[in-house]
Order: C-alpha cells, then sequence, then structure tokens
C-alpha cells in the first residue's frame, strides 16, 4: 500500500508520484513557466516507449501572454476554455498516422501511433508532477478546426490538448467544478486485470 499528499491510496506499494499526479482545472492566473521546465517537461515526454522506435508524437505548444495562444486556446470548447485561460502552457499532442517500418518500402500505417502518444502523455504529465506543475489532458476542442489551423499534415492525428499550470484556488472555477475538484479515485485493481482472457 502507498499512500500521497492527496490522500490518494493504493492497494499495492507504488511510487507516490503516481498518486501525486492528477488532472486539476483551478490553476494559478499569475504562474509563468519557464522555458526550463517546459523543454524538461518534454524531454521526459520524448523518451517513452513506441512501436519499432517511430516516435509518432509531435508536440505544438503555446505559453500564456504570447502570439501563439490564441491559435491554441481557440480551439478549446467554451467549458475548456473557462478554466484553461488560466494556464501558464497549452500543448497539443499529434501523432503519426504512418511510420518506416524495417524493412518496408515506404511508410505504413501504424497501428499503435495514438497508443504510443499516449505513453508520451502519461510521460509529460508525471514530469510535470515531478516538477510542481500539473497537466490536464483534454477532449473538449475543436477536432475538426484543429489540423488547419495548427498546419498539421495529413498523416497526423490531433490527440488531445494539454494544459500546464500550477494548482491555484478553486474559487476560481464555477460552482459545479469547484465540487469536482479533487484527485480521482480509481476503480479496484482487481476489476480491471484479468487472467487469461477479457472478463465482463
Amino acid at each position: 500500500m502507498s499512500t500521497s499528499s492527496n490522500n490518494r491510496v493504493s492497494t499495492y506499494a507504488i511510487d507516490p508520484i503516481y498518486l501525486n499526479r492528477w488532472s486539476p482545472r483551478a490553476l494559478d492566473p499569475k504562474a509563468v513557466i519557464s522555458e526550463q521546465d517546459l523543454m524538461t517537461i518534454f524531454e521526459a515526454a520524448h523518451w517513452a516507449p513506441s512501436s519499432f522506435n517511430s516516435q509518432p508524437w509531435r508536440f505544438i505548444y503555446a505559453r500564456r501572454d504570447t502570439p501563439e495562444w490564441s491559435r491554441l486556446f481557440d480551439l478549446l470548447v467554451p467549458m475548456n476554455q473557462a478554466w484553461a485561460v488560466r494556464a501558464s502552457a497549452l500543448v497539443v499532442l499529434v501523432s503519426a498516422t504512418t511510420a518506416q517500418m524495417p524493412g518496408a518500402p515506404g511508410p505504413m500505417p501504424s497501428y499503435s501511433h495514438s497508443l504510443d502518444a499516449g505513453a508520451a502523455w502519461a510521460y509529460l504529465a508525471l514530469q510535470a508532477t515531478q516538477l510542481g506543475w500539473h497537466a490536464h489532458a483534454m477532449a473538449g476542442f475543436d477536432v475538426e478546426r484543429a489540423p488547419g489551423v495548427l498546419n498539421v499534415p495529413d498523416n497526423f492525428r490531433v490527440e488531445t490538448v494539454i494544459a500546464i499550470g500550477r494548482i491555484g484556488d478553486k474559487s476560481l472555477l464555477p460552482p459545479p467544478l469547484q465540487e469536482r475538484e479533487q484527485p480521482n479515485t480509481r476503480r479496484p485493481v482487481e476489476e480491471v486485470v484479468m487472467e487469461g482472457a477479457f472478463r465482463p
């Protein structure tokens, strides 16, 4: 069993960083992320494992109060804009849908590109936590417009938009979100781990 600073408890002993990582929405509007911290977070993310080491992930980012910010921010749905406006940085994660496999004459469809990009997102989130930041990935963005706005090539998929910031006062959030502003629990591990075959 492990415990964390945010009162999460695991059944089996794991490193506390897995329990300390969570996705807050109440972010400190005064927090400014340095280039050093941001690049350290990306450095960790790009060491994630991937099929045939294809490294399909790409990160498009903007820091708050820079000319690039509005391009990314405007892609978010209004509900996410309401809190992500206080993020220190926004990151769009995209992944290559094709890869050059060993011995193949050219790029081929990649079955695992989204899985691999998800591994990079997890590394990013853990490194952010290690540095005292928090990362919150969002599915609520304009999926149709994003590739064109961000000049993403046809053989890439826009996976998610990630807000990075320091935890702020939850009173900044609308009342319904204030009630949800705490680390989530998880299903019992026995419910998601199955030996031999899938069990409903």
